[in-house]
């Protein structure tokens, strides 16, 4: 038996540590060559590490969450003979799944882009009429046929209980004891449950919630990305946040049309239109479409606009950037949001996808509040935030029409934009929006 020591690789990204993501394999595990056995994250990818040898695992460098150091010793096996050479992986040996930080979600489901919230309501309960339910011959049921049945009286005892079998299930649905509940009559109804119910507590009527255990859930990996990145955006930039309403009912109807007669392309939701109009508006506006290196002191305002698109994953969330988006048309934009917001959720994404953004677009779609307040992603100097599409009963040309509302949420570094550019920004933006015929126009 001989010791062999795999020691961190280098990446090749020139870091010098990497962060302990999860540990797949524990001491004493037996395990095989190329089987998988950490997953380290740096800076901007997280990387699957597999054993180069098989043996058994005799000590690991750490915990998750723990920083290990490049070429300190990852996990040390003990091996059937002499031990190999030490290997050194390449670096593009590991699996990566890149990833990039923001505070907001986008580009919801063609099912959630065309939901109506609907409040669901509960079944009306119907208390069974005097007498009891009668059967489909018309005779009433007799004792013997789920009417009559023993249950426990709480004192150790049973006794006989009349109820039909709709309440009794009902009962035993909400946990309630039948040998407990008082009633008149000649059997317990649906109302004896609701008295029940609403004296004693039982979950519903005002009745205690349940208690959760405490939980203690340490950050780690991309949550702790995700924080740091957030952290360092508050503290660093002096946030402000402009809301503007805007009347979408016209592009609403247009993106309907548009949609009726599509073709092979791809189904338009709202984001596409808004892509465009803040594409149009980002080259009057540059002082918007920028970034900024606080460290140099600079300012680059960008030509092109390549528009950061924040994404919910199962990993966290991440920004998909649509490169050149000022310079394709609404289908090409629609393929494009598509495949991107794919690409991160299943963890295809290639770094240069989740890079180099100049301005971000956050949508929550129809989960979306009234406002919201986004926080800038750095280095950007501003973010907008997509709530939800709304009716509302409005006053046009004296009379009360019904239309489709919508606000927009602007967060920008006040170092960098003020506050009259930043509305004179949402004020012509709003002529684009509510005129379809202006956004679509090439001049």
């Amino acid at each position: 038996m001989a010791r062999y020591q795999f020691k961190l690789p280098d990446i090749g990204e020139g870091i010098a540590e990497a962060e302990i993501v999860a540990w797949h394999i524990k001491v004493g595990d037996t395990v095989s060559e190329d089987q998988q056995i950490a997953d380290m994250m740096t800076d901007k990818a997280t990387v699957e590490m597999e054993s180069p040898v098989a043996g058994k695992v005799v000590s690991l460098a750490g915990e998750v969450g723990d920083q290990i150091p490049i070429g300190s010793v990852l996990v040390e096996f003990e091996v059937e003979g002499d031990a190999p050479a030490e290997e050194v992986l390449a670096a593009d040996a590991p699996r990566e799944d890149t990833v990039a930080l923001s505070d907001g979600l986008v580009e919801p489901t063609e099912a959630q882009e065309e939901a109506i919230p609907v409040v669901d309501e509960a079944p009306a309960i119907r208390p069974e009429p005097v007498g009891g339910r009668p059967s489909s011959s018309g005779a009433e049921k007799k004792e013997g046929q789920g009417f009559d049945k023993l249950s426990p009286n709480g004192d150790g005892g049973k006794k006989l209980v009349q109820a039909s079998p709709a309440v009794r299930q009902r009962a035993r649905d909400l946990g309630i004891d039948l040998g407990r509940v008082k009633y008149a009559g000649d059997r317990i109804r649906h109302a004896d449950l609701d008295a029940y119910l609403l004296y004693n507590g039982g979950g519903v009527a005002g009745g205690p919630a349940p208690r959760r255990a405490d939980e203690t859930v340490k950050v780690v990996g991309l949550r702790r990305k995700i924080a740091e990145n957030m952290q360092e955006a508050k503290r660093r930039i002096p946030h402000f946040t402009l809301v503007e309403e805007y009347d979408v009912t016209a592009l609403e109807q247009t993106r309907a049309m548009m949609n009726q007669d599509r073709g092979d392309n791809p189904k338009l939701t709202m984001l596409p239109f808004l892509i465009t109009a803040f594409a149009r508006m980002l080259a009057k506006y540059p002082q918007i479409n920028a970034t900024y290196d606080d460290d140099a002191q600079v300012i680059t305002r960008h030509g092109a606009v390549h528009m950061g698109m924040a994404t919910q994953t199962p990993n966290g969330l991440m920004v998909a950037v649509i490169r050149d988006a000022h310079g394709r048309d609404l289908w090409n934009l629609a393929a494009e949001v598509a495949r991107l917001a794919d690409a991160a959720r299943t963890g295809k994404a290639s770094r240069e996808e989740l890079s180099g953004s100049t301005f971000t677009i956050s949508s929550l779609g129809p989960m979306g509040g009234i406002t919201s307040t986004p926080v800038i992603n750095r280095p950007e100097v501003a973010i907008v935030a997509v709530n939800k599409v709304r009716e509302a009963p409005v006053v046009v040309d004296g009379e009360l029409e019904i239309r489709k509302l919508m606000n927009l949420s602007l967060s920008c570094d006040h170092r960098v934009v003020d506050g009259w550019d930043a509305a004179e920004f949402m004020r012509d933006l709003k002529g684009l929006i509510e005129n379809p015929l202006k956004l679509l126009s090439t001049r």
